[in-house]
């Protein structure tokens, strides 16, 4: 009976690692190396790797604001929506000033938001993006590796493009993905991002391939969590709502393999 136990303790132990291992798709793991991560195992952001975003200003309805975003001493950064009296606010980081590159696999490990109202992301900016000369290789395109909202169901999962600024000349592609599960417990979210199209995946399996602005300057990540009024009436909403990230992981093709 001891024996039995061991070997099904062994079993359940190898599955798990079989799982975790199937979150980044299996020929990343095999042919790009780790180059960038960050798994919030500290007792504050990393301000090496991180910058805050938007201080102080408005963004739709929401005031950004730094103590909106931090870590909870669990491995986790916290982005928090919240109320006070009659303001909302938001909060957001990102790489602007410490970490871009060109090309590559960005993953994230996050656990949705559950009111109505706030929208989170892991996406990734190009630092010309307002440039209206519709040429996303030269100018850079918003790539949303991820966005979830529960306005439309609590199982959607959107992956979208924008490019060409965001005024009149605003371009956009995107697709909605049904991932049932998405809401509950932690998922991963990546895209390969290659010189000739973006290759998205949710736990590992891809949701979305194309070719259409393919930006082919570096860019930054931001994690983010909004109130815009695309994710459903905020004013339903029992605030404060929150995204957990676990982690951000950043990949490049291994040379002459």
């Amino acid at each position: 009976m001891k024996k039995l136990k061991i070997a099904v303790t062994l079993a359940f132990f190898a599955f798990g690692l079989v799982a975790i291992k199937a979150q980044t798709p299996e020929h990343i793991l095999k042919d790009y190396e780790l180059v960038w991560s960050d798994d919030f195992n500290g007792q504050t952001i990393d301000t090496l790797k991180w910058n805050y975003r938007d201080t102080g200003n408005k963004r739709n309805v929401g005031y950004v604001r730094t103590d909106n975003c931090f870590v909870d001493g669990k491995g986790h950064l916290v982005i928090k929506v919240a109320q006070v009296d009659s303001m909302y606010t938001i909060g957001q980081i990102g790489t602007q000033n410490t970490f871009m590159t060109r090309y590559g696999y960005f993953e994230c490990r996050a656990q949705m938001n559950v009111q109505p109202g706030p929208h989170v992301a892991f996406w990734l900016q190009s630092p010309t993006i307002h440039e209206e000369k519709d040429n996303p290789q030269q100018y850079g395109t918003e790539i949303d590796i991820f966005e979830y909202h529960i306005a439309e169901g609590l199982n959607n999962v959107y992956h979208n493009l924008h490019w060409n600024g965001y005024k009149q000349k605003h371009q956009h592609a995107g697709t909605k993905v049904k991932v049932d599960g998405i809401n509950r417990g932690f998922h991963t979210f990546g895209v390969e991002w290659t010189k000739d199209e973006y290759i998205f995946y949710v736990d590992g399996i891809e949701t979305w391939r194309t070719q259409e602005a393919v930006s082919n300057i570096e860019e930054y990540m931001i994690l983010s969590a909004e109130l815009t009024g695309w994710g459903g009436d905020y004013r339903k909403a029992d605030f404060p709502d929150q995204v957990l990230f676990d982690y951000v992981r950043v990949y490049k093709p291994v040379q002459n393999k």
